[in-house]
């Protein structure tokens, strides 16, 4: 029997929302300023939930580790936004986007949950344009829309090719609205290490100083975790350097436990691997396969003519072109899902057609655009992306194709939480991308800017008031109990042992390492064999790096090697929970592709039979086997089928 509660309401699908609202507690302003809650991470969700939290009165103490909160890597997001306006008449719904999402999830995310995320997207457009957030706009001056993968409408809101940056400053604006009125207190270069729980409760955190290298103790009433993904298990991804999953982690070791780890997206639109020595991947926005199409070579021959140097991609005769993602799929063409696209491009470079020198790369064609609209208008809609193209590989798209490539981008795992954004500690809530609630095994593109505005705008600050109205008695933390002192102690320890090993190689070596692993055995295509050769190799690599890591520098002091050495050593534990998650769902969906599963035509094949749930893995102890508990996934509203998208 699972011990998990989802707490989903009851009653229609489309008034569980409003009925969950209707009934949950609420605190009263008076109360609020009683109350202290904690913040860690200044994202799109962090951000707009430490705003909308001060802004409602209760006391904030937001935290991240990047010099300021608008670095936070919410700030790459590049096409858009989405919300079930319907502003282009095309038929588009808050229904038609919960079943579009739910599909695209390859229906492994919870109804309840994704319809609420539909249900509260028109708000957040409302919310944003008041904030001033330029969008896109027509002619006339009503905001514009463009399609992204894994739908048949336009219902992508857009700046330009810096959405998340514009969405991010108007969080970060009313965020810093709150700092003034001394309703927040910010804490840049400060890193969570540590969760603390009093009697079964989140009390509060450990963090450190970055600048100083001073452990310290925060208490609050609630912790609240939108601290991203863990894509840079990966080493390589499109993630910032300093994108880690340690808070999550730290979380999971105190209770906290991990939903769908394996459930990791591939972008098919990045800029290919180059060499030997890349710390990071470009992401190419999915916004660019409106106006692109993707093709390789139909002959061989001419595959190899292009790794060789010996022509060009103009030298490719109309005929010579498969415009493969148009064949395959007719209906959606070039804009399906991000998975789908991912899988066929690795599909045709391994079957030899790939365009770069080490066969890795795809072609993303905007002749035909240019020739159709002009060059102005994809450069009105597209510049910024263009050029950055050309600045890391000295190509011109305007003249000759994109080269591209899937790359690890998204983690569609996360904290399992329940319909209030509560992990199983109580007390301690997770929201965006650092939970697992929306988005099932694939991820729609543009919709990551929609779940972490939707939880910080619109679902936590109801959410969270019927916890709190049970704390309003409570006095304040106190950060000189045991648990306090345990879990500094804890964290100090573990720093002094990292920077005490003194071996012979540095940090970076133990990650390529490991994201070597994970790209080969836990990347785009899986196996039996190769996870348990992945759980064996991780654990390998991880006892090494604890034997002979090398961390230069001082222990009380900025450190950014120290940093790296702590996310790197959970990157061990993230990983192997990754195969092992992987190998226990023995069937493909969404962004786990499984060869054993796999349908005549080559696509990912799911068995609802046997695994129709979430996978929520509970810490059992250092060296110890995790525990699983299946939440099982109920449909009420939509059928399930194999996903089709020809």
């Amino acid at each position: 029997m699972s011990i998990l509660n989802s707490k989903i309401p009851e009653g229609p699908l489309a008034e569980k929302w409003s009925r969950h609202k209707a009934g949950i507690k609420v605190v009263s302003p008076a109360n609020k300023r009683k109350l202290d809650i904690i913040v860690v991470g200044t994202g799109l969700g962090g951000a707009s939930a430490a705003a909308s939290l001060a802004e409602l009165g209760y006391n904030v103490k937001a935290f991240c580790y990047q010099d300021s909160p608008r670095r936070a890597h919410s700030i790459a997001a590049q096409g858009g936004i989405n919300a079930a306006k319907n502003y282009q008449n095309d038929n588009d719904s808050v229904f038609r986007l919960f079943y579009d999402t739910i599909k695209g999830g390859d229906y492994r995310s919870r109804e309840a949950n994704v319809y609420r995320l539909a249900e509260v997207s028109p708000n957040i457009i409302d919310q944003c344009v008041a904030q001033g957030v330029p969008f896109g706009r027509e002619y006339g001056g009503l905001l514009a829309n463009r399609s992204f993968g894994g739908v048949l409408v336009s219902r992508t809101f857009y700046a330009r090719g810096q959405t998340g940056q514009q969405l991010l400053l108007g969080a970060y604006q009313a965020m810093n609205r709150q700092i003034d009125k001394g309703n927040v207190e910010m804490y840049s270069r400060h890193e969570m290490l540590d969760v603390v729980i009093v009697d079964g409760k989140a009390r509060g955190i450990i963090a450190r100083d970055l600048v100083t290298g001073e452990i310290k103790r925060f208490g609050a009433h609630a912790v609240v975790v939108a601290t991203g993904g863990y894509g840079n298990v990966f080493f390589l991804s499109t993630n910032a350097m300093g994108s880690n999953g340690s808070a999550a982690w730290q979380c999971y070791k105190k209770g906290a436990f991990f939903a769908n780890p394996c459930f990791v997206q591939i972008h098919p639109t990045c800029i290919p691997v180059h060499g030997d020595q890349q710390s990071k991947l470009t992401l190419m926005s999915e916004s660019l396969r409106n106006d692109g199409r993707v093709w390789v070579p139909k002959k061989k021959e001419d595959a190899e003519k292009l790794r060789k140097g010996e022509i060009g991609p103009n030298d490719i005769a109309e005929d010579d072109r498969d415009f493969y993602l148009e064949r395959r799929y007719p209906s959606y063409g070039n804009l399906v899902p991000r998975d789908v696209a991912s899988r066929a491009a690795k599909e045709r470079c391994d079957e030899g057609f790939g365009v770069n020198a080490e066969g890795k790369a795809v072609y993303l064609d905007f002749k035909y655009a240019i020739e159709r609209l002009g060059k102005d208008v994809i450069k009105a809609r597209y510049g910024n992306l263009f050029q950055m193209y050309e600045k890391i590989t000295d190509v011109d798209p305007y003249k000759e194709p994109m080269m591209i490539y899937p790359a690890i981008h998204y983690s569609m795992g996360g904290s399992w939480v329940d319909y209030n954004l509560m992990t199983t500690v109580s007390g301690l809530y997770s929201i965006g991308e650092a939970n697992f609630s929306d988005h099932g095994a694939n991820r729609l593109g543009a919709s990551a800017l929609m779940q972490g505005l939707a939880d910080g705008y619109f679902v936590l600050p109801y959410t969270i008031g019927d916890y709190l109205a049970n704390e309003i008695m409570t006095p304040k933390a106190d950060t000189n109990t045991p648990e306090f002192e345990e879990a500094e102690k804890a964290v100090t320890s573990r720093i002094e042992k990292l920077y005490n090993i003194k071996g012979s190689k540095p940090v970076d070596y133990f990650h390529k390492k490991l994201g070597q692993v994970m790209w080969d055995y836990v990347g785009m295509s899986r196996n039996e064999e190769g996870l348990k050769k992945a759980v064996q190799l991780i654990r390998e690599i991880r006892d090494e790096f604890w034997k002979d890591v090398k961390v230069p520098g001082e222990l009380d002091n900025l450190n950014p090697e120290l940093e790296k050495a702590g996310r790197v050593a959970d990157f061990f534990d993230i990983g192997e929970l990754m195969a092992l998650d992987a190998l226990n769902r023995n069937e493909s969906c969404g962004g786990h592709f499984r060869e054993e599963s796999v349908t005549e035509d080559g696509e990912a094949k799911r068995n609802d039979k046997s695994f129709t749930y979430v996978s929520s893995w509970e810490y059992k102890g250092e060296g110890q086997e995790p525990v699983l508990h299946k939440e099982d996934l109920v449909f009420e509203n939509v059928e399930l089928t194999q996903r089709s998208y020809k």
